[in-house]
């Protein structure tokens, strides 16, 4: 697994207004020197299952604003951090992928991931396996649907997924496939990303099945360590992206407050919180001091920022991204 990749920054977004904000937000997105604009895959609207799981409302189903956005721009990527492989059949989810790249030019980013929102299951009476069922279920999702894109007459045959007797289509552009990205927070979800995926998105554990202070801890700059030592392990030599979404970004000349409020509330010191991984607090020189240093630490170099940090974070883009 190579280290020092050249830095990729990409922003998160979850909801529009109308159809003119959402093109708008993916042009500027382009403008400010982003990488991608990602979506997640939740579908719970507003109420007491949503409310449950402490996940923030997404308005915005993932592959048409990933067609809306692409058609907005001209070298955006687009992806989503990640499709959930039990929400849709895989079959399905292929070839809309395949589609998306292809219509965009070939600048699809496939993230796919085991699924982990126990409530949203729940609401929609979707079975929710144990973690190991799941991921079992995510690396054959994963070997078939590579299957798919590369045109070839299909004998797949497995637990979840049995596809005979036809070839996938359309062709993706990128060959042998748009680039996989393959989230998650604990040990054998991150090897077979290692093994499998082209890009590996640390994220917490989510064994809890809803957001909290129990994800939040499992992600500390040495649970990161740790995962990225899981990583190389299972990498062997592969040349993998290790990619983040530093879901805490606050662009401000005083984070201390900042780090003292959210620290207590997740049961972190205000030092550990200022090495969270996953947040990033201060001005923007020393933001892009502390992600150098990180890359150094843990080999990353692709990071995602939530819209409403998107332009304050620009500066930092502009110092470091291709570097």
């Amino acid at each position: 697994m190579a280290d020092h990749k050249p830095f990729r920054f990409a922003v998160q977004s979850f909801s529009a207004s109308s159809g003119a904000e959402w093109r708008d937000r993916a042009k500027r997105v382009e403008e400010l020197g982003y990488s991608a604009l990602h979506l997640a895959d939740h579908f719970l609207g507003p109420g007491p299952a949503l409310d449950a799981t402490r996940h923030p409302l997404q308005e915005l189903a993932a592959v048409p604003a990933m067609a809306a956005a692409a058609a907005a721009t001209q070298t955006l990527r687009i992806g989503c951090r990640v499709f959930c492989i039990d929400y849709r059949l895989p079959v399905v989810l292929a070839k809309e992928a395949a589609t998306l790249d292809l219509l965009s030019d070939g600048r699809l980013e496939l993230g796919l991931g085991a699924g982990w929102l126990q409530g949203e299951y729940e609401a929609a009476n979707i079975g929710f396996d144990p973690p190991g069922v799941r991921i079992g279920r995510l690396a054959e999702v994963v070997s078939a649907m590579k299957a798919f894109f590369s045109g070839e007459p299909l004998e797949v045959d497995s637990t979840a997924v049995r596809w005979a007797g036809f070839s996938g289509c359309p062709r993706p552009v990128q060959r042998p496939h748009p680039p996989i990205m393959i989230g998650g927070g604990g040990r054998r979800v991150l090897q077979l990303a290692a093994r499998e995926a082209d890009i590996v998105s640390l994220n917490f554990n989510n064994r809890s099945g809803v957001i909290g202070p129990d994800g939040v801890q499992s992600s500390t700059a040495e649970r990161t360590a740790e995962k990225v030592d899981w990583i190389r392990e299972a990498a062997a030599g592969r040349d993998v992206e290790l990619e983040v979404g530093a879901y805490f970004t606050f662009v401000t000349p005083n984070p201390q407050p900042m780090l003292e409020g959210m620290g207590k509330g997740l049961g972190l010191s205000p030092e550990e919180m200022a090495r969270h991984p996953h947040g990033l607090f201060g001005e923007a020189e020393a933001i892009g001091d502390e992600l150098e240093r990180r890359r150094e630490a843990y080999g990353i170099s692709y990071v995602t920022i939530g819209d409403d940090a998107a332009e304050a974070f620009a500066p930092v883009v502009a110092r470091l991204a291709g570097k």
